[in-house]
């Protein structure tokens, strides 16, 4: 019968933080291995005319998928290729610009061992990734890094815990010296992940998201406040333009700005919007990443932008709204 949970629960907690101690301890003893083995990984794979190819069988596969996806979203091409499936067909991917990184923990995976010699013939360089610096594959490899740890965090000392860990950290600070080296930033970044939240910010510009041309909320500095109030409630942005005939920007009335002039008792038919807008608004330029637009309504506590050129031309129109629907914010 199973134990109720209440009694359960102490040594659950007392186990949870033993694996987490014993994972922590693996990976901060790797930091004594970042050495000339490591600087040797890092050179091949920056030499590389060709892609990264990762594999490993079982739990070492997983964190091989892994390393592969990390490689490929921080600028260094990588794909991950199943051992098993290597030596029936996948391994014609393998060309002799390519660097493999074969991950075992016993560092003897028949299903790598078997394909090792044909990556070799191919003139792929091999970097390895195992916990024995003496087992077959390490002795094999262009570049062995060691990812040994002292136990596995599972009690039975069975089940791949703090190995795969390590291996998944070495595999990090392999793909983060690389990122650094080869100069890849934010905008590299975010051209990678244009479906996250750093590509929509990094990426979107005040042009892809401004209303243009017609949805342009403007009227001309001879119109009332009535045809302001009226091209305003058309738009729909809290806002509008003045402009003169060649549509260059001489000022905006905004719904602040009607919540004062209504406090003024101000005759709407007869007085001119030119003699109560703001006349030197805050403007951003259509190339401007939409980020920088919503920087600047923050600081200013403003929620709507005009776009102009550089001759001082209205070329668009946005809110606070636009920018959410965009996924800016």
């Amino acid at each position: 019968m199973n134990k109720p949970y209440s009694s359960a629960a102490p040594h659950a907690l007392d186990l949870a933080r033993r694996v987490l101690t014993i994972e922590a301890a693996a990976v901060q003893a790797l930091v004594e291995r970042i050495d000339d083995h490591f600087l040797r990984a890092l050179n091949l794979i920056l030499d590389c005319k060709g892609r990264v190819i990762v594999s490993g069988m079982g739990k070492s596969g997983h964190i091989a998928r892994k390393i592969a996806a990390t490689f490929s979203s921080t600028g260094t091409p990588a794909y991950f290729v199943h051992p098993g499936e290597a030596s029936h067909g996948d391994l014609g991917m393998v060309t002799a610009q390519d660097v493999f990184i074969g991950l075992s923990y016993s560092g003897e995976s028949d299903e790598l061992l078997t394909i090792v010699p044909s990556i070799k013939r191919q003139g792929a360089k091999l970097i390895t990734m195992t916990g024995n610096p003496q087992s077959s594959l390490a002795r094999e490899a262009d570049v062995h890094l060691n990812c040994a740890v002292a136990q596995e965090a599972c009690p039975m000392g069975l089940a791949p815990t703090a190995s795969t860990t390590a291996a998944l950290a070495m595999g990090d600070a392999l793909a983060v010296a690389l990122l650094d080296a080869k100069g890849f930033g934010e905008e590299d970044f975010a051209r990678s992940h244009p479906g996250g939240s750093l590509g929509r910010r990094l990426l979107t510009h005040v042009c892809d998201v401004m209303h243009a041309d017609a949805a342009i909320p403007a009227v001309r500095e001879d119109a009332t406040l009535a045809d302001a109030m009226l091209e305003m409630s058309r738009k729909g942005l809290g806002m509008t333009a003045i402009v003169d005939d060649a549509f260059h920007l001489l000022g905006i009335y905004t719904d602040g700005d009607l919540r004062r002039t209504l406090e003024k008792k101000l005759d709407f038919a007869s007085t001119p919007v030119s003699s109560v807008m703001s006349r030197k608004p805050r403007c951003m330029a259509p190339d401007a990443l939409a980020v920088d637009a919503v920087q600047l309504m923050e600081q200013y506590g403003i929620s709507q932008l005009l776009v102009v050129d550089a001759d001082n031309k209205v070329v668009g129109a946005l809110n606070m709204h636009d920018l959410l629907k965009a996924k800016v914010i």
